[in-house]
């Protein structure tokens, strides 16, 4: 019921026509990427596919539809009865893509395809846009840990899914209990100011969090000031204190200077967390700094940080025969198509779209998803996406703007 009444104003026109079962291709790519990106990242494959498999209404369901005029008696009676019959194939979870790349690949009944257009862009378009600046952040922190904190900046179901799509990027963890129980992400938390609040003073609050979590806990110590929050911080927990983290004021500035007085109280091995609005921007200012942690939260799920991945889902073929629209702006090379990528030297140097490229250095980057109701095997997204990302030029791992990674030819 997650989705778009447009859709079964369609599947009741099809029904009427009797068009219904005929074979279909849809595609789901970008037209373009948002503006100065030189890449996307596919996200949210490995949650959409079971999706797409127990797509379906309960006989409540259509009631309500039916009785509220949403669909005629003969939809409904075809709603009691949906289930996906076709095939999924596409790129796999993590592939880094251009515009124009047929990320993902529906092949089945009209009727059966058209009705997945809101759940297939609702999942690719979020997590993909979710995944891209993820990865631009990684590249950023340069080896440097990242964690995953946007849970309280986004919707709450949401948060669980984009912090699965930063892990699946090259983000260390996530601050969502519930990301680490649903996908096995790694989770880890310090503490609010409104904990230090609670105390009588800084060094109660210290002493409570260190009792609770041991000496190896993270610290909050830019509640009051950041320099004596240290001090005492190290006179709580000792030299061998895990973090500690400032969440306000200059960023690299405050690295630099925490650097040099956990040295000087021989806390050496205490880490640098950095929290507070941080973005790839920002991160890539911060890189001769000290710092050894990047808490990130409201630029990688919402705002200017994550623009929309910009996704659509459009028929490509009807009963073998190449359809496309051509609406200025939007008009597109029709029929179901494929992708290759061309890999010289372990760089990637174009990407081929179309049904039978030649050569001997193509990487193929459509596999098959789903067929006969089950979800195919397919590559672990986050160890593929580091290895395909690893194919990027140079150039294209700057979060400065430029153009895309590489050219896209059509075959």
């Amino acid at each position: 019921m997650r989705t778009d009444r447009y859709e079964l104003t369609m599947l009741d026109g099809l029904l009427a026509s009797g068009i219904g079962d005929q074979p279909a291709v849809f595609s789901a790519f970008a037209r373009r990427l948002p503006r100065g990106r030189r890449y996307g990242v596919v996200g949210g494959t490995g949650r959409l596919l079971p999706l797409i498999a127990d797509f379906g209404f309960t006989g409540e369901e259509v009631d309500h539809l039916v009785g509220t005029g949403v669909v005629s008696g003969q939809a409904g009676d075809w709603l009691r009865g949906y289930r996906f019959t076709g095939e999924v194939e596409g790129y796999a979870e993590g592939e880094p893509y251009l515009s124009g790349s047929p990320i993902l690949t529906v092949r089945a009944p009209l009727a059966q395809a058209i009705l997945l257009e809101t759940l297939v862009l609702s999942v690719l378009n979020h997590d993909s846009a979710i995944a891209a600046a993820a990865a631009r952040m990684h590249c950023a922190a340069r080896g440097r840990t990242l964690i995953e904190m946007g849970s309280r900046r986004t919707h709450e179901e949401a948060a669980v899914h984009a912090a699965r799509s930063a892990w699946l990027c090259g983000f260390a963890a996530t601050s969502n209990l519930e990301a680490g129980r649903r996908y096995g992400v790694p989770t880890t938390g310090t503490a609010a100011h409104a904990f230090v609040l609670s105390y009588p003073s800084e060094r109660a609050a210290f002493e409570a969090q260190v009792a609770g979590q041991g000496a190896g806990t993270t610290l909050l110590v830019d509640t009051y000031d950041v320099e004596q929050g240290i001090r005492t911080a190290v006179e709580v927990a000792g030299p061998s204190l895990g973090a500690v983290r400032i969440d306000s004021g200059p960023a690299a500035e405050s690295a630099r200077a925490a650097r040099a007085l956990l040295d000087s109280l021989g806390a050496t091995g205490t880490k640098i967390v950095l929290t507070g609005d941080l973005d790839e921007f920002v991160i890539t200012e911060l890189t001769d700094t000290p710092a050894d942690v990047y808490g990130v939260g409201t630029q990688l799920v919402t705002g200017s940080g994550r623009p929309t991945a910009g996704l659509v889902y459009k028929l490509v073929e009807i009963e073998g025969r190449a359809v496309a629209k051509h609406s200025e702006g939007k008009s597109d090379p029709g029929g179901a198509k494929r992708g290759w990528r061309r890999v010289t030297g372990g760089r990637a140097v174009e990407e081929l779209v179309g049904t039978a490229p030649t050569g001997t250095d193509l990487r193929p980057l459509t596999i098959p998803l789903l067929a006969g109701g089950e979800v195919l095997p397919a590559p672990e997204p986050r160890s593929h996406h580091l290895t395909a990302r690893g194919e990027l030029p140079a150039d294209a791992l700057l979060v400065a703007a430029g153009a895309e990674a590489f050219p896209l030819k059509r075959v």
